[in-house]
């Protein structure tokens, strides 16, 4: 596995990534507000998988019913542009997706601008590391391990399976992949499916906070298009009528086809859906979005019936 990245210097955040910062926390208490903590999941909180302090802490969640039993594994990559987000405004999605018969892996990873690409994967690979040491310990059938993430999250989940699948691409990186775990299937929602400032980025200064500076856009590791191959894992990928990148869904997709690799996609919603916005499956009281989560559970469990 890489060491550590050359992010971890001292960075001054600008003021609009702290303004940014509040305003989307305002929003996302909003949408939590009034939630309860499910009674039926068991939580196991705080585990530490990295040395980068309450950056690298993970929950597990499992269905209370299903307790000792080995249960497939979903891995949520949360969003926020790189530079907002955490574990506990994930943790009623994650827990409902628990729900459902799987166990659950949320954590917490290093955010832009203070910590600069790679850190989001360099992070997300110590979770596979700790998976493959603790899988016994916590019930997770490492065979049938699937990735779920929305908008930067859905950007690095697309990426990070590129990496587990092309062994080019990680040496690139200097990640060595856990062995042991099969990587079966991802979820996408709202992302941004290339890694380029100034060229796909609607907001190219959180590009650039993430990335660093225009050069990158020289740097091999963003170009992820050109290393997806037929080894990619099945992928569902989908959008809303009023997500800002919702033309981005269908072109990764018929992309992902071209290469062979098993696709669903759809956009949610009709024009007068108007909550079918970013992210919408993630607010649990709406109909729309648990219509779609129940979509992604179905693609899962018909990976994991496929073998």
């Amino acid at each position: 596995m890489a060491g550590k990245t050359t992010s971890e210097q001292k960075v001054k955040v600008p003021q609009r990534v702290k303004m940014m910062r509040k305003m989307w926390a305002m929003a996302d208490a909003k949408r939590d507000e009034g939630l309860k903590e499910p009674e039926d999941v068991e939580k196991f909180r705080n585990l530490s998988y990295g040395p980068f302090g309450d950056s690298n802490l993970l929950d597990v969640y499992r269905p209370v019913k299903q307790a000792g039993q080995t249960l497939p594994v979903i891995v949520n990559v949360h969003g926020g542009g790189y530079f907002y987000g955490d574990k506990e405004l994930y943790r009623f999605y994650s827990m409902h997706l628990a729900q459902f018969g799987f166990a659950v892996v949320n954590f917490n990873y290093r955010l832009a601008p203070e910590h600069k690409f790679p850190a989001p994967l360099e992070d997300t690979m110590a979770v596979f590391a700790w998976i493959a040491e603790h899988a016994k310990e916590y019930g997770l059938d490492r065979k049938h391990v699937f990735m779920v993430g929305d908008s930067a999250g859905a950007q690095l989940v697309s990426q990070f399976a590129c990496i587990w699948t092309n062994k080019a691409y990680a040496k690139l990186f200097g990640f060595t992949v856990p062995k042991g775990i099969r990587l079966c299937g991802i979820s996408l929602a709202c992302g941004l499916y290339e890694l380029r400032p100034g060229l796909t980025a609607p907001n190219n200064d959180i590009m650039l906070d993430y990335l660093g500076d225009m050069s990158m856009a020289q740097d091999e590791r963003t170009e992820i298009l050109a290393y997806i191959t037929k080894d990619y894992p099945s992928t569902y990928v989908f959008s809303s009528v009023y997500d800002s990148l919702k033309a981005e869904c269908r072109p990764f997709a018929a992309f992902l086809r071209k290469k062979g690799i098993m696709v669903s996609s759809r956009i949610y919603g009709r024009k007068e859906d108007t909550e079918a916005m970013h992210v919408f499956h993630v607010n649990l009281r709406l109909p729309i979005g648990e219509r779609c989560n129940k979509d992604q559970i179905a693609f899962f469990r018909q990976r994991i019936k496929q073998g």
